[in-house]
């Protein structure tokens, strides 16, 4: 869906880091993983705001100047989660990192499409759970957000 809104509106699609991550990852993942993952996801929101220069490129020669909108696969709320869930704690530098680099609108999806299996996907039976603790942390942010949901 981010990559659909990027293309339709002209903007900058940020896919997601962690599963391009994961795939290379000849082991199972460790918090140290997770925590270079997130890293990762900083700096990418640092160079959107210049601190860090541009994250992406158009072309290899040709560098992105900042977009009109930016939409990324995934952020760092996911990961927070995934840090609690996983291991049941989340480094300080991550949650202040939210607060750093706040998103301007989420778009959470409901998690009402059938399940689809990969290798590296996990949680089939909490995933309304995980939605739940997504949701609660995007509301304590008082970030403005909007439920997507499959049409029928």
């Amino acid at each position: 869906m981010a990559k659909y809104l990027a293309n339709r509106y002209n903007g900058l699609f940020v896919p997601e880091y962690a599963r391009e991550y994961m795939e290379n990852l000849n082991r199972p993942y460790t918090y140290e993983d997770v925590e270079s993952i997130a890293r990762h996801q900083i700096e990418q929101l640092a160079g959107l705001t210049g601190e860090a220069g541009p994250i992406a490129k158009r072309s290899d020669s040709e560098a992105v100047q900042q977009p009109k909108a930016v939409f990324f696969d995934t952020e760092l709320i996911i990961t927070k989660v995934w840090f609690e869930h996983k291991y049941g704690q989340c480094p300080e530098w991550l949650v202040k990192a939210l607060h750093d680099y706040p998103m301007d609108v989420y778009l959470l999806c409901y998690p009402d499409l059938p399940w689809v299996p990969d290798p590296v996907r996990e949680n089939p039976d909490i995933r309304m759970e995980l939605f739940n603790r997504y949701e609660s942390e995007i509301q304590t942010l008082n970030i403005p957000y909007y439920i997507i949901r499959h049409s029928t």
